[in-house]
C-alpha cells in the first residue's frame, strides 16, 4: 500500500512537471522578443567590466542602450572601441582625449603624520563616517582600499609605505568606478595630456592654510600664487583649494615653482637639466719678486 501511494505520488509530480513544461513553452514563444543582433556585436567591443562608470548596470545594458538611441553620446566607457562601435551601428564616433585617474591628496606618513591609530573595519567608507582621519585631515585619503576593491582593472593599489593610493598609467581606462567609491573625491578623472604629462592640485583640503598646515605640511594654504602666475587662467582658488582646469591648462608649470608648499604636482615632465657652472680663468696677480724700477 506504502508503495502504490509513493508510485502515484512520483507520477502525479511527474505528470504536473511535464504539463507546467509544455506550458512555459507555449508562453515563451506567444511572448518571444526579437533582440538586435547588433547589440552583442556592440557588448563585444566594451571591456566587460560591469564597472558601472558608465552611469549604467553593466556592460550588456550600456549596449542595449546606444542601439536603441542610436546614439554614442548617450554614456561614455574608456576602454572600449568606439571606432568599431561606429562602424557596427553606422555612425561616426566622436574621438575623446583618454583619460587617467590623479590621486588628489599628497598626505603621506612624512607630510601628514599619524595622530591616532584606526582600528576597525577596513573600509574608506566606514572610516569617514566615524573620523577625520589618523592624521586629522578630514579631507585627505584614509587608505583603506575601496578604490582598490572597486577598480576591475587592477589599476590602482594602495603604497604600504606612503598608504595612498597609487594608479598603473598603463592600466587605468578613467572609468570612474574608484572615483565614486572615494567617499571623500580624493580621486579625480583627467585627460592623460599630451606626451601623458598633466600638472594638478594633489590636494583636497578645504580649511584654511594654518589648519590645512598643521595636519599636513603639502597641503594648498589657498594663498592664490598659482592663480596670479597662470597665464592662461587655468586655475582657481575656491574655498581655500587651489584647482587646475585641465581644458584651459598648457602644463607650462608656472605654478608649479610658486607654489609654496609643493601641493602642485607635475607628471611625466623629464627633468630640468641643471645649469652647467662656468669656469672662469683667475685673475693674474702683480709679481711682488720683481725688482723695484730705480729712480
Amino acid at each position: 500500500m506504502a508503495t502504490t501511494t509513493i508510485l502515484y505520488a512520483a507520477l502525479t509530480i511527474g505528470l504536473i512537471g511535464i504539463i507546467a513544461a509544455v506550458i512555459l513553452y507555449f508562453v515563451s514563444k506567444i511572448f518571444h522578443v526579437e533582440e538586435d543582433p547588433r547589440i552583442d556585436a556592440v557588448q563585444a567591443c566594451l571591456p566587460g567590466a560591469n564597472c558601472g562608470g558608465c552611469g549604467f548596470a553593466g556592460c550588456r545594458a550600456m549596449a542595449e542602450a546606444m542601439v536603441t538611441s542610436m546614439d554614442l553620446s548617450i554614456a561614455y566607457c574608456p576602454g572600449g572601441d568606439y571606432d568599431k562601435i561606429g562602424e557596427i551601428l553606422g555612425i561616426k564616433a566622436e574621438v575623446r582625449d583618454p583619460q587617467v585617474c590623479v590621486v588628489r591628496c599628497n598626505g603621506t606618513c612624512e607630510n601628514a603624520p599619524s595622530k591616532v591609530h584606526y582600528d576597525s573595519a577596513m573600509t574608506c567608507a566606514f572610516a569617514h563616517s566615524l573620523y577625520a582621519g589618523e592624521s586629522a585631515c578630514p579631507f585627505g585619503c584614509l587608505g583603506c582600499g575601496d578604490c582598490v576593491a572597486a577598480c576591475s582593472f587592477d589599476a590602482i593599489h594602495i603604497n604600504p609605505e606612503t598608504h595612498l593610493p597609487e594608479v598603473d598609467e598603463e592600466k587605468c581606462v578613467g572609468c570612474k568606478a574608484c572615483a565614486k567609491a572615494c567617499p571623500r573625491g580624493v580621486l579625480e578623472i583627467r585627460n592623460k595630456g599630451k606626451n601623458n604629462r598633466r600638472v594638478f592640485v594633489a590636494c583636497n583640503n578645504k580649511e584654511k592654510g594654518a589648519v590645512a598646515r598643521k595636519n599636513c605640511k603639502a597641503a594648498c594654504i589657498g594663498c592664490g600664487k598659482c592663480a596670479k602666475t597662470c597665464p592662461f587662467e587655468a586655475i582657481t582658488v575656491t574655498d581655500n583649494l587651489a584647482y587646475i582646469d585641465f581644458e584651459k591648462c598648457k602644463a607650462c608649470r608656472k605654478c608649479v615653482a610658486e607654489c609654496p608648499t609643493g601641493a602642485i604636482h607635475a607628471v611625466n615632465f623629464p627633468e630640468k637639466k641643471a645649469p652647467v657652472a662656468v669656469e672662469t680663468a683667475a685673475p693674474e696677480t702683480a709679481n711682488t719678486n720683481a725688482n723695484p724700477v730705480e729712480s
